[in-house]
């Protein structure tokens, strides 16, 4: 005998993405921040290389980016805690922080033969997180 459970919407497992299926939530939301931020400081590098404001936007843009990583962080210990979610997110997200916190000092320190790379790495990772928080599971 098989026992489903559904979400009911306000309820903390309403807000996990196991019990979302396709309903927007708090960790779906953080990711895709992530990834838009990443995806900023990429194109701010470009304009870092041949404008005189892209070090003033990949500045700021590094700041949203590591904030956006926090909040992704938040977000992955409020869908386990109390919405029931797996612990695993927790993992990327606070792998993903450590990443973003190495970029920082490999930044500031004007290392681009690491930082470029990590950049790159770190925008598939995020996206390849986003898709799959956004993949709809099937129910049991």
């Amino acid at each position: 005998m098989t026992i489903r459970t559904t979400a009911v919407p306000g309820t903390a497992e309403a807000g996990t993405d196991a019990a979302a299926g396709g309903r927007v939530t708090f960790v779906r939301v953080a990711t895709a921040l992530q990834t838009l931020t990443v995806f900023f400081q990429a194109v701010t590098a470009g304009l870092l290389l041949s404008t005189s404001y892209g070090g003033t936007l990949h500045d700021v843009g590094a700041r949203v980016m590591y904030g956006a990583s926090m909040l992704y962080v938040l977000a992955a210990v409020l869908a386990w805690r109390p919405g029931g979610g797996s612990p695993r997110s927790i993992l990327y997200a606070s792998g993903f922080l450590v990443l973003a916190s190495v970029q920082v000092v490999l930044g500031i320190a004007d290392v681009p033969s690491v930082h470029v790379p990590l950049g790159v790495l770190m925008f598939g990772l995020s996206v390849l997180v986003l898709a799959q928080a956004l993949i709809r599971r099937p129910e049991a």
